[in-house]
């Protein structure tokens, strides 16, 4: 470069002055800038009012959440709880001089499992029946007494007394076994057997008895009273036979009212008058 423009260019430069580049955001990137900080302000803000207003309506603290309570044996829920999934918990109370309840739509199942989740014993509360499936049911006192077990060989019942209310009594398809059947005080005890045969027996005696009251026994057919190896005592003041049929009288007009009990062969009874003998012989015509 010849050296008078060289001069030329040096003094144009300096008599312009120095030349400053902006650096920034202007004009309308500006102001959108400023308006999506300030827009960025509210939505932090409304967020912030919005989570102090679910921790204050959840009554979320320190402890816990609402009903819900963080102790040290556990969780602690106070009012009423709904759990939309399975609960898995070792132990479920109530207060303390608090129920416990469990409510449903439908049915309140109870399983226990073994260690291959298989169910070993299950309870069903339904709206129809209760269910337990158990290989045995037992229902026991404060203090230990069985009062009921039933399992796949038998049912046992171990309350002193065995109360039925039903108004058509008890029925048993089958034989029952029992040292003692009686009534509540100053009510009867009937033994029914309306189509079939009532047999009792006991290796050393069937003993029946009415302390302050009749005893009655009927049947449509034949009443047996038999012993094998003893006796049948009848042991009473009075020993009425009222419907047994009377012999022919040995003499005409006689109104004797003295009578003897005679027994046919068959073991058929029947009265005749008594007289100096036996006329139980002459009477013979009742046992044909």
């Amino acid at each position: 470069m010849p050296q008078e423009q060289y001069t030329h260019r040096s003094t144009m430069q300096t008599s312009e002055g120095p030349q400053v580049y902006k650096v920034g955001i202007y004009g309308w990137r500006k102001r959108c800038l400023y308006f999506f900080v300030l827009l960025l302000m509210i939505l932090i803000l409304v967020n912030l009012a919005m989570t102090i207003w679910i921790l204050k309506v959840m009554n979320f603290t320190i402890d816990g959440m609402g009903n819900l309570r963080i102790t040290e044996k556990g969780l602690k829920l106070e009012g009423d709880s709904e759990f939309l999934k399975p609960l898995y918990a070792k132990e479920i109370r109530s207060r303390p001089g608090n129920p416990l309840y469990f409510q449903s739509a439908r049915n309140v199942t109870v399983n226990i499992l073994n260690e291959k989740t298989k169910v070993l014993t299950r309870l069903v509360t339904g709206p129809q029946a209760v269910e337990a499936h158990s290989q045995k049911f037992e229902v026991k006192t404060l203090s230990g007494k069985l009062l009921f077990s039933a399992d796949d060989n038998e049912v046992v019942v171990g309350a002193e007394r065995l109360r039925v209310l039903g108004a058509e009594g008890t029925v048993f398809p089958k034989s029952i076994e029992t040292p003692n059947v009686r009534a509540d005080p100053f009510k009867e005890l009937r033994l029914e057997s309306p189509t079939r045969a009532l047999v009792m027996e006991a290796p050393k005696g069937v003993e029946i008895n009415a302390e302050a009251g009749s005893l009655k026994a009927t049947c449509r057919t034949e009443l047996r009273l038999e012993s094998k190896d003893g006796e049948i005592a009848l042991n009473s003041a009075k020993i009425k036979l009222p419907n047994l049929p009377q012999g022919s009288s040995s003499s005409a007009g006689s109104r004797q009212k003295v009578y003897e009990l005679c027994v046919c062969p068959n073991g058929r009874l029947f009265l005749s008058q008594a007289g100096a003998s036996s006329t139980c012989q002459i009477n013979t015509s009742v046992c044909l």
